[in-house]
């Protein structure tokens, strides 16, 4: 969590990101541009092309196809939502591996369809398993992906199935299917581009963010048959850099294990696994996925040598961050901690924490009922007051009081939005030790489940503290770690990792492999850092 707007959703109208987010498999980030972000685009976009655009020959293709964009205005849309991206997204700082990662982006965009473009490649220092692409050559990879490849080719499939996105001109082909929808050109691309990592479910919520009017269709992500053609083109640029392109395969069963073990956690926990709001929701089954390329892969083989530099890549990431990062905020069990911040939070047992980039969501485990805390804007000011008023609070209860030491202020009555709409609701004003105010908001899906879950929304607002000892002990950051692997397997490993046997499978690619293995071969396992 970061520094956003304040705007609480009132009583029984609980926001569409608490009732329909998705569900990562090591996280609860929610990885999608701030509306700051979004409406910025929306400006830069709006208008900027029109008409029935023109004819573009399709460079994968060679036919010719209508485009809102020509091969100049894709690069420089792209360059204009970088800068969105980089607004929104941290980079890894880490040179080296921005380097390594950069270095074989470019051997695959040299072999691809498009080796004239100036391509682009940034990890994000995001720990959701996912990879983008904008227009005109930019390629993003998150450091949660690169945790899950076992060695250079599997990253190089990642990276070929997005620049085949980009060489295929598939965001320039989805803006010109959302031209008619309203939405600007650039906003449409990012939109396109980050709701790979949310799927359908979270189309509906960024699409209230840009315009109340557009419809969620418009802003779908990559069609079937696209994401499919870009799969094809990655085993293609695979075998092109003398990579066998069967590693194509190898990465699809990796997000097939990771919609596994999503659902197996699920059922664990006596949840109902997900299934249609996922990130791969808007990709073709993978099942048809890997047959597909199994049959690719198969054509393209044809006694290529192999050479997967899995020494080289493990080193790349030995000591990458896993999971939360400091900065953002960590979620260690039912504790939210932010070092930088000073801040923590306890949720009651069986409800969720939802770490945001903007946000932190408490949810109930029927997910009815939420509170939500997000820090206030310097421009409201610091005192209590003034920031009710601002934020349109009316008739209502204002109560003073002390939560931890800390100056706090709670409403109870009617709020009147941007828009002028009154609504009920209730807003905890707690003022941290180093003097950030931070807002609390319940929300709920009606008032009864409300006030049957007041208990509970209580007791989280009143464990907002300062960091203690104990709390910045356990907000050690946690890293990917390299091992022999032992006689004891997987289940010994877990005795020294902050990861169970089950998700130190998942990270080495053996979820769904009853072969472990070979004796004293470097694994990867996750420890809390000194």
């Amino acid at each position: 969590m970061t520094v956003t707007v304040i705007g609480a959703p009132a009583v029984g109208q609980m926001s569409r990101a608490a009732t329909q987010r998705s569900e990562p498999v090591r996280s609860d980030h929610a990885w999608r541009p701030s509306a700051k972000a979004l409406a910025c685009l929306t400006l830069v976009g709006a208008g900027l092309l029109s008409g029935c655009g023109s004819t573009v020959v399709n460079p994968v293709t060679g036919r010719a196809e209508r485009s809102v964009m020509s091969l100049q205005q894709e690069v420089e849309e792209g360059r204009k939502a970088h800068d969105e991206v980089l607004k929104t997204y941290t980079p890894v700082a880490d040179p080296a591996l921005q380097a390594d990662v950069t270095a074989l982006g470019n051997k695959l965009a040299a072999q691809s369809h498009r080796a004239e473009l100036a391509w682009h490649f940034t990890v994000l220092d995001s720990p959701e398993v996912n990879a983008f692409a904008l227009p005109g050559g930019y390629v993003y990879v998150t450091r949660g992906i690169l945790a899950y490849m076992e060695n250079e080719a599997d990253l190089a499939g990642v990276m070929g199935h997005e620049i085949g996105h980009v060489t295929a001109r598939h965001g320039a082909q989805r803006a010109t299917r959302q031209q008619t929808a309203g939405i600007g050109v650039l906003a449409a691309t990012v939109l396109g581009a980050v709701l790979e990592s949310r799927g359908l479910g979270g189309a509906a919520d960024m699409a209230g963010q840009v315009s109340q009017n557009v419809a969620a269709g418009y802003i779908a992500s990559y069609s079937r048959e696209q994401e499919l053609q870009a799969d094809e083109l990655g085993a293609e640029y695979l075998a092109r850099n003398r990579y066998d392109p069967r590693h194509m395969v190898d990465v699809i069963q990796v997000l097939k294990d990771q919609e596994q073990f999503a659902a197996d956690q699920a059922r664990a926990q006596g949840r109902q696994p997900n299934n249609g709001n996922s990130w791969l929701a808007s990709h073709p089954s993978n099942e048809q996925r890997l047959q597909r390329i199994r049959d690719e892969a198969a054509a393209l083989t044809a006694d290529r040598p192999v050479d997967e530099n899995r020494a080289a890549f493990l080193r790349a990431i030995d000591g990458m961050v896993f999971g939360d990062s400091p900065s953002q905020g960590l979620v260690r069990g039912q504790q939210f901690l932010h070092p930088s911040l000073d801040i923590a939070l306890t949720a009651p047992a069986g409800w969720r924490l939802a770490n945001e980039s903007e946000s932190l969501t408490v949810m109930s485990p029927g997910r009815d009922a939420a509170l939500i805390l997000q820090s206030v804007p310097a421009k409201f000011g610091t005192a209590h007051e003034e920031i009710l008023r601002r934020w349109g609070a009316e008739q209502g209860r204002t109560d003073a009081k002390r939560i931890n030491g800390l100056t706090a202020t709670r409403f109870s009555g009617v709020r009147r939005n941007a828009q002028g709409q009154r609504s009920q609701a209730e807003l905890t004003l707690i003022t941290s030790a180093k003097g950030q105010v931070y807002a609390l908001a319940y929300a709920a899906k009606d008032a009864a489940t409300l006030q049957a879950q007041r208990a509970a929304l209580t007791q989280t607002e009143e464990s907002f503290r300062a960091l203690t000892a104990q709390d910045r002990q356990l907000a050690k950051p946690w890293k990917i770690s390299l091992r022999p692997f032992p006689p004891g397997g997987f289940a010994e490993l877990a005795k020294a990792s902050v990861l169970t046997e089950s998700q130190l499978k998942l990270l080495n690619g053996h979820y769904s492999k009853s072969t472990p293995p070979a004796a004293q071969s470097l694994v990867k396992v996750v420890v809390a850092a000194p």
